[in-house]
């Protein structure tokens, strides 16, 4: 029997996940990559004696990548070593306050609350995640973990009037947590979540709170090596099931023929037939530039992403810092930290509405608590990242230009904080908005695609199913999100559809 062949458009982590389900599950699947290397977005790389996690910096639900290869024959803890990361995040206010949040335990940061701020407001966050939980608990499996086809096979659920109580669709996140809490720091870090899927909290819908309680209930992961070690372990997993894997093979067109996808078109001009195809692409870009213009079938989906609002994008600095250049003595740092300035809202204004980089943004830095990611002594490899806007000349903000004096005012910013970064600093690399759209043609640089500020945007994101017979969308900017675990249950529902699920 000839087995039927899959072509996967892009080796991210989504569709090299898929790609091994499918494998698994007898199919003939090969990939075609633009780019010289597996892992997408999700990659560690190193430059000298420093390495950097350039993508994703942290692992939450790592469950979902246990049960990728304990269903496709191995355990990942056999592969990778992956550790609970405590605490789970350091929090920096403009003046001065700090609180670290355990790890894996919502009583242990209740009790971290109400020794900093007072029982009543960890009283209040309990509250608060008890709603996430019920939240978590009503939308996890119709929704994150199924296939969402149209909004009416929500509406005809049983008990959707008890689930829209909990989930309250039409309610902001910031809308929802005013009414659990006025304590003006924790306010900062629930907003901090709608930045998970590149929105603004003010606009985010209020069910975004489950990731507040999914990171402190199944906690906050580091893998041992990096978080691109994933990345190689999907690599190693997809080749041993037979996947073949063609690097600096960048696809020009998806074929179709009578409504239906027939395969690829390389830029080399060559031509590959398959049976199904699934892209591992930003789903507008799939849409937009994949497909032909003529192409009417699929102009639902373009029209809905048209209406979506894009996801932020980031600014990213790689600093290797070395300790021995510097008679100052250095901060001692958690692994993962923020630094909130004094005014969150007007960060939201100038990405969302005005469209330039934030004057005083907030800062993550992943300082990673791990040897195997330096080599030598009194060394520290930063990923530093702010929000951004997109990449948009004579629309939005241009980053082809001044992009070098804004990595130098996050550095002064950096030293303002007392982190004595410039005496230390012995390797520094920026990197745009405009470098991600060129090197995983994420368009303006939106890390998620689209973002979630509305109450429509699940039903804006690229379904799962395209309109085009055999055409499956996978990764980040398709159903059910962004970040390390959706991508991986997005590949999940992608495999079942092809292989278990019903036909187009």
């Amino acid at each position: 029997m000839v087995k039927q062949k899959v072509v996967v458009i892009g080796a991210g982590v989504g569709g090299m996940a898929s790609a091994i389900r499918l494998a698994k599950s007898g199919y003939d699947v090969s990939i075609y990559e633009a780019s010289d290397r597996t892992g997408g977005k999700c990659r560690t790389e190193w430059f000298g004696d420093y390495g950097f996690d350039t993508g994703p910096s942290l692992l939450t639900l790592p469950a979902v990548y246990r049960d990728l290869f304990l269903k496709t024959g191995k355990r990942l803890e056999h592969i990778l070593k992956i550790q609970p990361v405590d605490p789970a995040f350091a929090y920096h206010f403009a003046d001065g306050t700090q609180i670290d949040f355990p790890n894996l335990s919502i009583p242990a940061i209740c009790a971290a609350i109400d020794e900093k701020f007072g029982q009543a407001a960890g009283n209040q966050w309990h509250n608060l995640m008890q709603r996430a939980e019920h939240m978590w608990d009503v939308s996890r499996t119709p929704y994150v973990e199924s296939e969402l086809t149209s909004i009416w096979a929500l509406l005809r659920r049983k008990g959707l009037l008890k689930d829209l109580k909990q989930i309250a669709p039409f309610t902001s996140l910031r809308t929802l947590t005013k009414r659990y809490t006025d304590n003006p720091y924790l306010l900062a870090i629930l907003d901090r979540y709608a930045t998970y899927t590149g929105s603004d909290p003010r606009k985010v819908p209020a069910v975004l709170l489950t990731i507040a309680f999914v990171e402190s209930t199944f906690g906050a992961w580091h893998i041992e090596g990096g978080i691109g070690k994933l990345s190689e372990a999907l690599e190693d997993r997809a080749r041993e099931l037979g996947v073949k894997i063609h690097l600096r093979s960048e696809v020009a067109s998806i074929l179709s023929e009578k409504n239906r996808a027939i395969g690829i078109e390389l830029h080399s001009g060559e031509i590959v037939l398959a049976d199904e195809v699934v892209a591992n692409a930003d789903a507008e870009y799939v849409y937009n530039k994949l497909l032909p213009k003529k192409l009417r079938t699929v102009n639902s989906e373009r029209k809905k992403l048209a209406k979506a609002t894009k996801s932020l994008a980031g600014f990213t600095l790689l600093l290797g810092l070395d300790n021995s250049k510097s008679s100052t003595p250095s901060p001692a740092m958690q692994h993962h930290n923020i630094y909130f300035p004094e005014n969150y809202d007007r960060e939201f204004d100038q990405i969302f509405d005005e469209k330039v980089p934030v004057s005083d943004p907030t800062i993550y830095i992943c300082a990673p608590q791990d040897s195997t990611m330096t080599k030598g002594a009194d060394k520290e490899a930063w990923f530093v990242l702010v929000n951004a806007p997109r990449h948009e000349p004579g629309v939005g903000h241009d980053w082809s230009t001044g992009s070098e004096k804004y990595a130098e005012q996050i550095i002064k910013k950096l030293d303002q904080l007392g982190l004595n970064v410039s005496q230390r600093l012995d390797f520094m690399e920026f990197r745009t908005p405009l470098h991600l759209q060129n090197t995983v043609a994420a368009p303006g640089g939106s890390i998620y695609g689209t973002s979630s500020n509305s109450s429509r945007a699940a039903f804006l994101r690229a379904r799962n199913r395209s309109p085009l017979k055999n055409l499956y969308c996978v990764g980040g900017s398709a159903h059910p999100g962004g970040g390390l675990p959706l991508v991986g249950i997005s590949a999940e529902i992608v495999a079942n559809a092809i292989a278990g699920g019903e036909k187009h």
